[in-house]
């Protein structure tokens, strides 16, 4: 993808993280909490966060689908061969929970691949950021891009990723703090058979794919529900690692902008 368009991407989720955290952050902030169709909740930072990532990517070429956005139909979304899969805010839960841990997700999907992501998580202040052709990295401290800003100049103020290099620690399986489900017991049962030293590590959002993506983690079972705009992003950053998000049943990738924009349970390695 440009370097260009990818720098739009982050900072449409750099001023999407900065309207989240001026609701995150307002000792008198009524969070207006909704519930959507399918019970889940959606606040008025879902809400801040969408219009502004939704104008920010106004002037690229590609549409968005975003977790926020007008239901598109199926007929014209399946004739987009590139979007945006967006989701504002990745971890409603978290963020009624106030405990930090979730996310702003933007990817880039291109015939039903997602090529490039930009992962922000607004409370660290940590930007993860991702493109097939050059690679991921993770930027630390970051609220805001300057002006002059470039692509080149972000990637040399980042780390690359994968940059753990711990040989000794022990296998680690990335689990939800609120989605382990009986098959996702049995496997860690499984993986307990195949390693001398077994670690849970528990992430809310779109943290868990980035675990595996920083080389902190081994392996991150889903058999649980997710849609596609919460792993879109964490799998182009993924991709860009060198590692794979496998539908579990198949052990080909996820793809996306299906017809179903539910996945299937997966597994990140």
């Amino acid at each position: 993808m440009d370097k260009n368009v990818l720098l739009v991407a982050i900072r449409a989720a750099l001023q999407a993280g900065a309207r989240i955290m001026d609701v995150y952050t307002d000792p008198n902030a009524d969070f207006e909490i909704e519930k959507k169709a399918d019970n889940s909740p959606l606040t008025i930072a879902d809400r801040k966060a969408h219009e502004v990532i939704a104008s920010t990517l106004s002037v690229t070429p590609y549409p968005i689908l975003s977790e926020e956005g007008k239901k598109i139909p199926v007929e014209e979304r399946q004739s987009w061969n590139e979007l945006w899969i967006v989701d504002p805010l990745d971890g409603t839960k978290e963020f009624i929970k106030r405990n930090g841990e979730f996310t702003v997700n933007i990817a880039y999907v291109k015939n039903g691949t997602p090529e490039a992501g930009v992962i922000y998580i607004p409370v660290k202040k940590e930007l993860y950021f991702a493109d097939k052709e050059f690679g991921a990295y993770k930027v630390n401290e970051i609220s805001s891009l300057a002006e002059d800003m470039t692509l080149d100049k972000l990637m040399a103020q980042g780390v690359r990723l994968p940059y753990t290099t711990e040989s000794d620690r022990p296998f680690t399986i990335v689990a939800s703090r609120s989605h382990l489900s009986p098959e996702t017991e049995a496997y860690i049962e499984e993986m307990k058979q195949k390693h001398s030293r077994i670690e849970i590590a528990s992430k809310g959002s779109s943290l868990k794919l980035c675990l595996i993506a920083e080389g902190k983690a081994d392996v991150y079972p889903r058999f649980a529900p997710t849609m596609e705009w919460d792993t879109a992003a964490g799998h182009a950053i993924i991709r860009a690692t060198g590692k794979e998000v496998w539908q579990a049943d198949t052990r080909r990738p996820l793809q996306y902008n299906k017809t179903d924009l539910l996945n299937p349970w997966f597994i990140a390695e």
